[in-house]
């Protein structure tokens, strides 16, 4: 069973491989990647040749980095409570979900204005706030969405907004259409 613990800079673990070892690698375009080492070497194992993007990182849980949230509530119930209600809470030390948000939002305008597809490989909070921002949803939505590892969502853009094309497909199932606006499939 996989240890649920807010993210260190670990490799990718020996179930990730094997999952990774039997996809499909039929998606293209500019590939991108969290700079953590798993989202590296979930990259590496998609045979893309991705260049690190800062703003794909995972987001900084400060002191709680490597802990688990369970013990975090054990040990600071009220700091784990206001963390989940309140985006703008920075318990850890950290990044706050309103950061996160933003910081998610602006690199998606930012691809918007780009042609072409671009795949990012990154994160499911990352992923997450980015099915925030495309629908425009308030930051509570963030809780009530689901990322499936190895998982991809894709988003299509257009010069007015973005679009949720889909999410948590499997990447055989992942393949995009032929489109001329840039689209941005996130691989978690």
């Amino acid at each position: 069973m996989r240890r649920v613990a807010f993210p260190l800079d670990e490799p990718l673990d020996e179930l990730a491989r094997v999952a990774l070892a039997s996809l499909d690698r039929r998606l293209g375009g500019e590939a991108l990647t969290s700079p953590a080492l798993r989202a590296r070497e979930t990259a590496a194992a998609l045979g893309l040749e991705a260049s690190p993007e800062q703003m794909l990182r995972e987001c900084d849980f400060g002191a709680w980095a490597g802990r688990t949230l369970a013990g975090i509530a054990d040990e600071s119930p009220g700091e784990a409570h206001e963390w989940m209600l309140d985006p703008r809470a920075r318990p850890h030390g950290g990044e706050t979900l309103t950061e996160l948000l933003s910081r998610v939002g602006s690199w998606l305008e930012r691809q918007r204005r780009l042609d072409g597809r671009a795949i990012a490989v990154t994160h499911g909070g990352v992923i997450k706030a980015a099915v925030v921002h495309v629908l425009r949803a308030p930051p509570a939505a963030f809780w009530r969405i689901d990322v499936k590892p190895l998982s991809v969502t894709e988003l299509h853009a257009s010069e007015a907004a973005w679009t949720l094309t889909r999410s948590n497909a499997t990447l055989a199932e992942a393949t995009p259409a032929p489109v001329a606006d840039r689209g941005e499939v996130g691989v978690r």
